[in-house]
């Protein structure tokens, strides 16, 4: 396997989904959101007969947070990491974890991102010595989503459902993030993806012309 491989995803993502579920070579999205930390100013009114819980329009800012997100939508597996920090240092570790930690025995990990300038396999040579950043660039094989086709890739449904939630500060962030995640994976949660490999060859010819037909 090359140093770095690296590709477009144009109808590949959907192909991807649709692959049977082979666990030395995974298929695992990946993304990253920054969000708000909120807390309430006032106790909200609680739950009453016939009247829904109220809360107060006013709140308080408590910074922000970092969320990285791996989801293997053939496994119904996700994992999630809260940092303070948008850096290619994050993302690297993430990777490493990947490749060391959640995927050891795998012979190779497709992962699906987008083309963010942080998401690059130079990042591992920055932050780890160089046969190891040498065996995670071979390890791992980046598909990148088009540009204004970052919606192919599966985990920002997975992170729409985390976020949805107004979000306390860090510590307590931390915590509801561990507890979602091992309630997701518990119950190996799905998506419901149903935009086929056809599909996709039609509605993204007009971003990769050079789809065969």
């Amino acid at each position: 396997m090359p140093d770095h491989r690296v590709r477009y995803a144009t109808h590949q993502c959907p192909s991807f989904y649709e692959e049977p579920y082979v666990p030395t070579t995974p298929v695992v999205c990946f993304d990253e959101q920054s969000c708000r930390l909120l807390s309430e100013v006032r106790d909200p009114l609680p739950v009453k007969p016939s009247k829904a819980a109220r809360f107060d329009s006013e709140y308080r800012r408590r910074g922000t947070a970092h969320v990285l997100m791996a989801f293997e939508p053939l496994a119904g597996w996700r994992r999630v990491s809260v940092s303070k920090h948008r850096r290619k240092r994050e993302f690297a570790e993430f990777m490493r974890y990947l490749a060391e930690e959640a995927y050891p025995q795998a012979d190779g990990v497709r992962v699906v991102m987008d083309n963010l300038n942080t998401h690059t396999k130079a990042a591992f040579y920055e932050f780890f010595e160089v046969e190891r950043a040498r065996r995670l660039a071979r390890k791992l094989e980046f598909v990148y989503t088009p540009v204004h086709g970052s919606w192919l890739n599966m985990v920002e449904i997975e992170l729409s459902v985390l976020v949805r939630q107004c979000l306390p500060d860090m510590d307590i962030l931390g915590c509801e993030v561990e507890a979602w995640e091992a309630e997701r994976n518990d119950s190996e949660a799905y998506v419901d993806w149903r935009f086929t490999t056809p599909e996709a060859r039609k509605k993204l010819r007009r971003l990769y012309p050079s789809i065969d037909d």
